[in-house]
């Protein structure tokens, strides 16, 4: 695998593959318009359509300009969409005036927080979040963008409320659909399944499901009152400019984090898939530089966010492009359709989009981890519907917490239980715990008036309960001990509620006028049990550097060590 430049426009220069570039960016071009199309109409902004192309170019044009991953297609994707709706649909409620403007400007404050991110050097760290998290969430979204595309599916209006707003309205848009514009939408999405696997990289099927919709429409029901897209503003975008207001200043920026946040895992995990194709590596800090100045470009421009889109990844570099050129000919393609051939789209069904979008939702779904969840792993299936339930039903920032929060607590709970099995005393010679033969000898001398409390791996703060519990067993149990060692050499590192847990064990010991020695303690260990003040409670003399010399000197110290042990 080779690791690809830190900066792409310098590897331009070279034009090493310029046929198949243009190809890909071309054909990417033509799969990327109907869904920006799409998307644009699913958004509930205002000249929804003209939205959509502004962000596939501005988010296309910069993510591959200054991004970290040269085949990757950047624009507007089904998730970004639906978080982007519902913060259109809550800042309007909230504020007629400017929450539009607000919208747009959360749009570049999520890529502010990507430009951040990768800055600071955060690529890395973005997509570590459990798989049944992340299923969870992005199946929500999918979910989310099917019932949002059902009241345009049906010839209405979409209601006011979102997800639950569509199920409360589902009776009234049922009884209310236009068969007319049901048929054409189920026609979309027929056309789009229809299309061979082979065919898909020659013909885009999101086109034939436009083209084919469009043109039944036209000839079969000339005269339906058909609901269409209509006149889409040809020219350049008007600069928006940020806007804040300080009522709602805080759900802006929350906003714009989420979405932020979305945008760096949906492109991250795009990336990946992108190095697995070509056997390269992306740049991930430079992949969120170039999607945030991408996602800031497109807020000032009144585009939709966006972020990297797998499937026009997949069909970049399966047409043969290998570098950034592909992705900056197809936003100059989409800026042409812009400025040339606009009304050619005024035509387009509302339905037919409404298909190719919930299509989209679709293919969003994790089918694959929702079929074998249950079977893999109880917990992590429970977590994926969770997250799932609550990304659809309340919020995805919600959802997303209280997955990793639960993911967390569980395997916090697993490997503390793993490693409270590395917690033991022991009295005597015996194999759980690996002791050398003079060691042995050692242990069997002290006839139980000397106890080992062996530690090993990790003390994370889920062991702290092992501690004492064990700590609590033996000592009652072994009412003849003199000396306890607490053996720490086998300990590379010690949380804080560990250390507090080995020091009540080791003061509890010592009310019990019980002698303590430590061996083994070094570096970080021990700057951590000094740090806690042991080093003014224990004496220089009871911290040693071995188990051996601990053992050795613990005979010393009992009142009537027994006989030398004599092996058989």
């Amino acid at each position: 695998m080779t690791t690809v430049g830190k900066f792409y426009p310098f590897n331009l220069l070279h034009l090493r593959n310029l046929r198949g570039d243009v190809f890909g960016g071309v054909t990417t071009a033509i799969v990327s318009l109907p869904l920006a199309l799409a998307f644009g109409v699913a958004s509930g902004v205002p000249n929804g359509p003209v939205v959509g192309l502004y962000g596939a170019i501005c988010v296309g044009f910069f993510a591959a300009l200054l991004g970290g991953t040269p085949t990757l297609i950047s624009e507007p994707t089904g998730p970004m969409t639906v978080v982007f709706t519902a913060i259109v649909a809550s800042l309007t409620a909230a504020d007629p005036e400017n929450g539009l403007a607000m919208a747009f400007t959360t749009v570049m404050l999520a890529g502010v927080v990507q430009v951040l991110g990768g800055m600071f050097k955060l690529g890395k760290y973005i997509t570590l979040m459990p798989y049944s998290v992340i299923s969870g969430f992005m199946s929500g979204i999918g979910v989310i963008l099917i019932l949002l595309q059902i009241a345009p599916l049906l010839g209405q209006s979409s209601p006011k409320g979102g997800v639950l707003g569509t199920l409360g309205a589902l009776p009234n848009l049922v009884q209310s659909l236009d068969p007319v514009e049901l048929g054409l939408g189920v026609l979309s999405i027929a056309s789009i399944f229809a299309v061979p696997s082979r065919l898909k990289r020659f013909l885009p099927p999101q086109l034939l499901a436009l083209v084919v919709g469009t043109v039944v429409s036209l000839l079969l029901f000339p005269d339906a009152d058909i609901w269409r897209i209509g006149e889409i503003p040809m020219g350049l975008p008007t600069l928006r400019l940020p806007v804040f207001t300080p009522v709602q200043f805080a759900t802006v920026v929350l906003d714009g984090l989420v979405l932020g946040l979305l945008g760096c895992i949906d492109t991250l995990l795009t990336a990946v898939i992108a190095d697995s194709l070509t056997r390269t590596e992306h740049n991930s800090d430079q992949e969120l530089i170039g999607q945030g100045i991408a996602n800031l470009v497109s807020g000032l421009c009144g585009g939709l966010p966006g972020a990297g889109a797998t499937m026009g990844t997949v069909v970049n570099i399966q047409t043969g492009a290998k570098t950034a050129v592909s992705g900056l000919v197809r936003a100059l393609v989409l800026l042409m359709v812009v400025l040339f051939a606009a009304p050619l789209a005024k035509s387009i069904p509302m339905a037919v989009l409404a298909g190719i979008a919930l299509k989209v939702g679709i293919d969003i779904l994790d089918w694959s981890f929702l079929k074998r969840a249950h079977v893999v792993s109880r917990k992590g299936a429970f977590i994926m519907y969770g997250v799932m339930g609550l990304t659809v039903f309340l919020d995805l920032i919600v959802a997303v917490g209280v997955g990793v929060f639960v993911s967390n607590i569980l395997t916090i709970e697993t490997l503390s239980q793993l490693q409270s099995e590395n917690v033991r005393a022991i009295g005597d010679a015996d194999d759980s715990i690996p002791t050398t033969a003079a060691e042995r000898e050692l242990l069997d001398r002290g006839n139980g008036s000397v106890l080992l409390f062996y530690l090993s791996g990790p003390m994370i703060f889920g062991v702290a309960k092992a501690i004492a519990r064990e700590h609590a067993a033996v000592v009652n149990a072994q009412r003849q001990a003199q000396v306890v060692i607490f053996d720490l050499h086998d300990v590379p590192k010690l949380g804080v509620t560990a250390s507090l847990a080995i020091e009540n064990a080791i003061c509890d010991t010592r009310d019990r006028g019980l002698e303590v020695l430590i061996a083994g303690a070094n570096g970080r260990v021990r700057e951590r049990l000094e740090k806690l003040g042991l080093d003014r409670i224990l004496p220089s003399e009871s911290w040693l550097d071995s188990r051996q010399q601990a053992l050795e000197i613990a005979l010393a110290k009992v009142s009537a060590p027994s006989e030398p042990f004599v092996s058989a």
